[in-house]
């Protein structure tokens, strides 16, 4: 899988979690120059609290574009620290 954002590849990985519909890549996998601290945070009833990263690439920044669980319940266990991405990553195989 791969995620592509203003034709910039963030991450790429043949292992990533589905969870929700949502590839939740390695953080091995991900392009961490790519991304920014957010302070927004967002509460999931069964996986916890998740932090943010704005996404700057292409000399363009998306705010809040990719999601991750430093301290998932443990439901969520699995993907401690795995990247999500939205608003309009493209997220293809």
């Amino acid at each position: 899988m791969k995620a592509i954002w203003n034709g910039v590849v963030l991450a790429e990985s043949d292992n990533t979690i589905v969870i929700e519909n949502n590839h939740y890549f390695p953080p091995s996998s991900v392009d961490m120059h790519l991304l920014e601290h957010s302070a927004t945070h967002t509460t999931c009833p069964w996986k916890g609290e998740a932090s943010y990263y704005s996404v700057v690439a292409g000399g363009e920044k998306n705010k809040d574009a990719a999601w991750y669980y430093p301290e998932p319940k443990p439901a969520a266990a699995e993907i401690k620290d795995y990247i999500a991405f939205w608003k309009g990553v493209e997220v293809v195989s």
